[in-house]
């Protein structure tokens, strides 16, 4: 594939350099924040080879391009000069970005939805590798190679253990990026909510109050998702009300001094403990589903997944699974149902593969659907099942199955990671998720029902191929399903 070539024809038909406000990538995707999505050609990327497919959604003008992204990605911050023009955004006046915001036409779901990506895409990474690293030592210490009251035990899994921890301090640097304050000044209120001393006054017997007038409610921040999003959103208000009105002579000390005291006081009585009321919330009303009807949540998800990642919408809940793992340690809400929905896309394409007579859609269908069971569902969701649309019905009810069987045994993760076959360790129960009555059963019961919803997907699409086939209503390739040369 010519990165260069499929890089200047994106930029080309994005309404040029200058129509992007931003521009970000994740496994399989081109998120691009265009000023104008009105003077981008769609009908052109979608016909572009090397382009699977364009998704306008979330608030992001999103191009499909599979796993070669990345490469992608560099040559399209090199030809439009982005890096710079990320510097120079980084100094914008607080006058600026409020008149930007007044301009900006999107609904506000969409911008809320664009936020949450925005936050939590830079430390997807981080999770995911602490959370297979869990997964790895609950698999070793299973099959009896690590000694859990060893030194070694204990060294890796305080290092797999530090990424949700310390989750406030990665999450207050990507909110700065995103509320556009300083990163150091988020970090040091972040770093404030899991400070030991902070953290043992919060144990305590005693009242807490600061300044003998201000009460403050006892929390737990660390591995908390919500209090430092809020606590940040906050700091940067005030952070650009004092860059407005403080004497130049001395904003280097006071901006981030008056920044620090406000913005912590006012998360530390207010803001915190909101968020952790609203975390213990939606863990309550989750663990109200999971006791009365465990099967609604991996069910649903299961089958509606392929509409959440096609509309962005699938952001709204990576906070919950996150804060589920950050606080409790188990996660029944995200992982089991985006787990046997990719699995069941990628056995959809599969079958597409072995029944089809075009070659070029075999190859596609073969490598994304492999990719999909993986954990990547991208390439074989726009690539296949949405241009055949059976195989979409087919892994909707593959991933409803086995969703229903997962909810109905009760399976939860312990850990992060892109849902597929290669994070099935995270379902094997950690020391902590023994303690609480984790069994084996609950890794079995997940390759079960893993093999379940790829039979479903699979035999499902391979019937509706034939229905298909007689009807002829099947696609032929097309430019956009080949790369490149």
């Amino acid at each position: 594939m010519d990165y260069n070539a499929l890089a200047k024809t994106i930029l080309d038909n994005i309404g040029g350099n200058d129509n992007v406000k931003a521009v970000v990538h994740c496994a399989t995707r081109l998120r691009f924040t265009l000023l104008d999505s009105g003077k981008a050609n769609t009908d052109v990327l979608n016909s572009t080879p090397g382009v699977l497919k364009v998704v306008d959604a979330g608030g992001q003008y999103q191009i499909v391009i599979g796993p070669d992204v990345p490469q992608v990605y560099q040559e399209v911050i090199t030809l439009g000069g982005f890096e710079k023009e990320a510097a120079v955004e980084e100094a914008e006046t607080a006058a600026e970005d409020a008149k930007a915001a007044g301009e900006d036409k999107r609904s506000k779901l969409s911008r809320v939805l664009e936020s949450i990506a925005g936050i939590f895409q830079p430390i997807i990474p981080a999770i995911c590798g602490a959370g297979l690293l869990k997964a790895v030592l609950a698999l070793c210490i299973t099959l009896k190679w690590v000694n859990p009251a060893g030194q070694s035990y204990a060294l890796l899994s305080a290092l797999a253990d530090s990424a949700f921890y310390f989750l406030p301090i990665l999450l207050a640097n990507s909110c700065a990026k995103k509320f556009k304050c300083n990163q150091g000044t988020a970090m040091a209120l972040a770093g404030f909510l899991v400070y030991p001393s902070f953290i043992a006054l919060m144990k305590g017997a005693e009242a807490v109050s600061l300044f003998h007038f201000l009460p403050v409610t006892k929390a737990t921040y660390t591995s908390s998702v919500i209090p430092i999003i809020l606590g940040v959103w906050f700091m940067s208000y005030v952070e650009k009300v004092v860059q407005k009105y403080c004497p130049k002579a001395v904003k280097f000390f006071f901006v981030p001094f008056l920044s620090l005291l406000v913005g912590g006081v006012v998360t530390v009585c207010l803001l915190g403990p909101i968020g952790a009321w609203v975390s213990d919330l939606i863990q309550v009303f989750f663990t109200f589903l999971k006791n009365h009807a465990p099967w609604i949540v991996p069910t649903v998800v299961g089958i509606f997944t392929p509409w959440l990642v096609m509309t962005g919408t699938h952001y709204g809940l990576i906070p919950i699974g996150t804060n589920n793992l950050g606080t409790v340690g188990h996660d029944a809400v995200v992982g089991p149902g985006m787990l046997v929905s990719n699995t069941a896309q990628g056995a959809a394409g599969l079958a597409v593969a072995l029944r089809t007579k075009d070659l070029s859609i075999r190859q596609l269908a073969s490598s994304s659907g492999l990719t999909a069971i993986l954990g990547i569902t991208e390439p074989v969701l726009y690539g296949i099942n949405l241009r055949y649309t059976f195989p979409l019905y087919a892994a909707m009810i593959g991933g409803g199955v086995g969703g229903l069987f997962l909810g109905l045994t009760g399976v939860e993760r312990f850990g992060a990671g892109s849902p597929g076959l290669l994070v099935l360790p995270v379902y094997l129960p950690t020391e902590e998720a023994k303690a609480l009555g984790f069994t084996m059963s609950n890794f079995t019961c997940a390759i079960i029902g893993v093999a379940i919803a790829m039979a479903v997907s699979f035999v499902a699409c391979w019937i509706m191929y034939s229905i298909w086939e007689k009807k002829g209503k099947l696609p032929t390739s097309t430019p956009a399903t080949k790369e490149t040369k």
